[in-house]
């Protein structure tokens, strides 16, 4: 679902701008040459003497789009949190597909010039789901250059779902922005695994990141701990305020939590399905 109303392409189930052949009635007006005879309400005629169309709202179809963040930071926890991702981008797909929206499944290491196919029907649920199952981790792009290229290979309106832990040191916020310069209903949602909001780590440890390999020694102690948590939970809730300011929609998402229990539950409440 969208709070937005866009113009398809094609038929559909969803509620248009545009008059059409629903059986959802819109509006009158009088009949003018060349209109359809057969919108004319013959009770109306009957009633008043006058000529008056009866319309109705138009059925169209949507572009819904999910961007998985496969860079090497999701390849971690149990399930991975790509593997969450894929299958909660999987599931929202299959939406969809039953609602005969058009489907297009990306990840942010794409080039400007990759472009995934559009699904579109329960037929392509199988090919839909080969081409998730193929994702694998990545590295090497950035979180904007990934969404700036998405937003140049598709600069038609919809509803995109980010699917991404938001861990990039150069930030998440530039790369959000280009959603709305593209005016698309954005969905964002952060994938953490149970091991990052609560770890469960002692002693002295060095820590690597997977991305570029940086390097840092720790004592872990329980004033360490608190800080840790404090700077997580600002981390999230930043992201929170950031996307409620600009229109666009955030959902925290534990790797714990089932993905039908978050689809059927979570994101009914926040409209993405219903």
């Amino acid at each position: 679902m969208t709070r937005k109303i866009f113009r398809g392409r094609m038929k559909g189930e969803r509620r248009s701008k545009r008059k059409g052949q629903s059986v959802e009635f819109a509006d009158f007006r009088n009949y003018v040459a060349g209109d359809d005879l057969r919108q004319l309400d013959w009770n109306l005629y009957a009633r008043l003497d006058k000529l008056i169309l009866k319309l109705f709202l138009e059925e169209e179809d949507l572009h819904f789009y999910a961007l998985i963040d496969a860079s090497l930071s999701m390849d971690f926890g149990d399930p991975t949190k790509l593997e969450y991702a894929k299958q909660l981008a999987a599931a929202l797909a299959f939406v969809g597909l039953i609602r005969a929206d058009r489907v297009r499944i990306e990840t942010i290491d794409q080039p400007v010039s990759q472009r995934n196919p559009v699904y579109r029907g329960r037929a392509s649920a199988w090919r839909m789901l080969q081409q998730v199952g193929a994702i694998e981790p990545q590295g090497g792009t950035q979180l904007a250059t990934g969404v700036k290229n998405f937003c140049m290979r598709n600069p038609g309106r919809g509803i995109v779902v980010l699917i991404s832990d938001l861990m990039d040191k150069e930030g998440y916020e530039s790369a959000l922005k280009y959603f709305l310069s593209h005016e698309m209903d954005c969905f964002v949602i952060q994938v953490l695994s149970q091991a990052e909001i609560e770890p469960d780590v002692k002693g002295d440890l060095r820590l690597v990141d997977c991305e570029d390999e940086d390097e840092a020694e720790i004592t872990v102690s329980a004033p360490l701990l608190r800080k840790y948590h404090e700077t997580l939970n600002t981390f999230c809730s930043g992201a929170q305020q950031f996307c409620a300011k600009r229109g666009m929609h955030y959902l925290l998402a534990n790797n714990q939590v089932p993905v039908e229990e978050l689809v059927a539950k979570h994101l009914r409440r926040r409209g993405l399905v219903r």
